[in-house]
Parts: C-alpha cells; sequence; structure tokens
C-alpha cells in the first residue's frame, strides 16, 4: 500500500496560532537580545561579502582572524579580481573549503568589476548572480550592508531553532524561509535570524540544548 505524502503546510488556524506564539517568543528574545546584529567584523558591503563567503562551515570568529589580512593584501574589489587563486587560498586556508571560497572570492570580484562597475550590486536578483552566492549570502548583504529587507537569513541555528519552536516542519533553507515570511513580519525579518543566531549559541545548542532555562 502506497504511504501517503505527509502534508507541512500550515492551515489558516495553525498559522493564526504560530504568530501569537511567535509575537511572544520575537518580544522576549528582543528583550534579552537588544543589540544582536551581525557579528562578522566588515567595513563595507563588499568586505562583508567576501566574510560571509568565508564563514560557510567555519565560525565567525575564525572569520574575523582571517580577514584583516586579506584585506589588507587585497584592499578593494578590483585588487581582489586580479589576485591569483593560490595567494587567497593560502590567507583563508584556516577557514576550510578554502579552494572553492578563493575560487569564489575572485569570481565574485571579476564579476562585480566586469558587470557592475565595481560595486557590490544592492539587489537579489543580480547577488544571485555572483560566483558563491546563494539566497542566505544575498540576504546577509542587504540587510546588514544595505539595510533591506528581502527574505530571512537561513543558516543552522534559524533552521534548527525554527524547527524546535514548531515554526516550520520543514529542512531546506529555501522551505524554512518561506515559511518565516508568512510568520514574521516583514520589518523584523533581518533582525530574527541575528536574535536567533545569539539563543542558538547561549540556549539552544544543536548537539545539548538548555531548554530548562
Amino acid at each position: 500500500m502506497k504511504k501517503k505524502k505527509q502534508n507541512f503546510k500550515l492551515n489558516k488556524i495553525e498559522l493564526e496560532n504560530s504568530k501569537k506564539d511567535f509575537q511572544k517568543v520575537l518580544s522576549k528574545l528582543k528583550s534579552r537580545y537588544p543589540d544582536s546584529s551581525c557579528s562578522l567584523i566588515f567595513s563595507s558591503p563588499w568586505e562583508l561579502l567576501v566574510a560571509t563567503i568565508l564563514s560557510a562551515q567555519c565560525t565567525d570568529k575564525r572569520v574575523n582572524m582571517v580577514t584583516p589580512l586579506l584585506f589588507m593584501k587585497f584592499p578593494s574589489v578590483r585588487d581582489m579580481a586580479e589576485a591569483s587563486q593560490e595567494s587567497v587560498e593560502v590567507l583563508v586556508k584556516s577557514t576550510g573549503f578554502y579552494r572553492n571560497k578563493a575560487k569564489s572570492i575572485i569570481g565574485s570580484a571579476i564579476k562585480i568589476v566586469t558587470d557592475f562597475g565595481g560595486d557590490v550590486p544592492s539587489k537579489m536578483i543580480d547577488l544571485l548572480k555572483l560566483p558563491g552566492v546563494a539566497r542566505k549570502t544575498a540576504n546577509v548583504i542587504l540587510w546588514n550592508a544595505f539595510g533591506i529587507n528581502d527574505g530571512v537569513v537561513v543558516d543552522t541555528h534559524v533552521g534548527r531553532i525554527s524547527q524546535r519552536l514548531g515554526w516550520t516542519s520543514n529542512k531546506t533553507p529555501i522551505k524554512i524561509e518561506e515559511d518565516l515570511i508568512k510568520l514574521v513580519p516583514k520589518k523584523d525579518w533581518g533582525r530574527i535570524s541575528h536574535l536567533l543566531i545569539d539563543l542558538g549559541r547561549e540556549f539552544c545548542k544543536a548537539p545539548t540544548p538548555n531548554c530548562s532555562e
């Protein structure tokens, strides 16, 4: 007998209840983490783009240790566009997956210089054209560099905690983002990820969540 596929879509009543619960949680998160913000250190959209690419499967703390020397060696987008693969690999090696990351960073620099006049684009459709940039990275750039709410950043913390709180039953980042967009007021799309990341680091850790707190 063919097993019926489970439907994870929220019905109207479930969605309204989730919204009520969400507002309570959001209020508590804002109260506990009033200064919640991006932990990557950057001084321009380009520096944030590079730092975000490097942060894949790497801690922000490690990235912040690597980027000062990287930006000293290659201070501008155009400098990076002319860099050799090997010279960048050496500087980003400790972040892991350094070959792919170096390739994406240089490729993005070349694309930005060639197609966008040397300036990091401020539209989702354009950011997604850059090597190594998917929706998560694009959302990070848009909110933290340009103050634009175009979606919700879904990293491992956000995905894990959203599932634990019952805000989504989906597993893929794009589906989780779609569910969060239904629940989160647009004005909080950019901030919610930082709040959940702070919660994840302090209490809702992956292997040993401190739920009693």
